[in-house]
């Protein structure tokens, strides 16, 4: 039986790169995935081939920034489908940054990524909470970085808002814990998809001379630990952050 099976799951950003690997992961497990992003003709094009694939698949667009829009994404799910499961926090900015010492960081960057990594992660978790408690259980994951972990360096800005997710989750797993909703995070390193192809080879060259295993990742590697914090295997742990990055930051 798929780990999945007859689940909805909410995942921010599945357009395109890891979260539209983590969708269809999710819908060969199994589960009815509500593909949710601003991004109208890659979320469509993406909640399509999920169903041309046999899954069931629902887009909704909404920019994760705006409380409002977030309830009204989370209303229109729970009318399709009736109950929401699980949420994959995967939407964020990351195209473009780096590579620039902490200076040199203008307020409106700063503020732009604050705004879609962390206050994102906060009103999603904040619109699909009160289904997860009406269903009695719930899972919650979070998609942060190893950076947050190890502090990469020049761009400040998106490890401090890595490092705020990986903050949320023990903190948001303290205070759902008691409506059975578990809050996990992943922390994956650089893997290649249309998000990262901006990455410098200096940045690169640190993963690949750090990490143990000595191989580029795929976005395979990173889908399988998602998929096990959405499922009852893992309905014992909350709180917890799984690094999904080779072997370059040992725990």
């Amino acid at each position: 039986m798929s780990i999945l099976s007859g689940k909805v799951i909410v995942i921010t950003g599945a357009g395109r790169g890891l979260g539209r690997a983590m969708a269809e992961r999710c819908a060969a497990e199994g589960a009815r995935v509500a593909v949710l992003g601003r991004d109208a003709r890659r979320g469509q094009a993406a909640a399509d081939a999920l169903t041309g694939g046999g899954g069931e698949a629902l887009f909704v667009q909404a920019d994760i920034t705006h409380a409002g829009a977030m309830e009204s994404a989370d209303q229109k799910i729970y009318e399709r489908w009736g109950s929401t499961d699980g949420l994959v926090n995967n939407a964020a900015l990351a195209t473009g940054l780096g590579g620039q010492p902490f200076e040199k960081i203008t307020e409106d960057e700063w503020d732009r990524v604050m705004s879609i990594n962390v206050k994102g992660t906060w009103l999603a978790c904040r619109a699909t909470a009160p289904y997860l408690r009406a269903a009695g259980h719930g899972k919650i994951v979070n998609i942060t970085s190893d950076v947050a972990l190890w502090g990469g360096d020049l761009f400040l800005h998106y490890v401090a808002s890595k490092g705020a997710v990986v903050s949320m989750t023990r903190a948001l797993a303290r205070e759902l814990g008691p409506d059975n909703v578990t809050v996990n995070a992943v922390a994956p390193g650089l893997t290649p998809t249309e998000a990262t192809e901006g990455v410098s080879q200096r940045r690169r060259d640190q993963y690949s001379m750090g990490q143990i295993l000595k191989r580029e990742p795929v976005p395979g590697d990173i889908v399988g630990a998602v998929a096990f914090l959405l499922s009852e295997d893992s309905d014992f742990m909350t709180g917890q952050v799984l690094v999904v990055d080779g072997g370059l930051v040992v725990t």
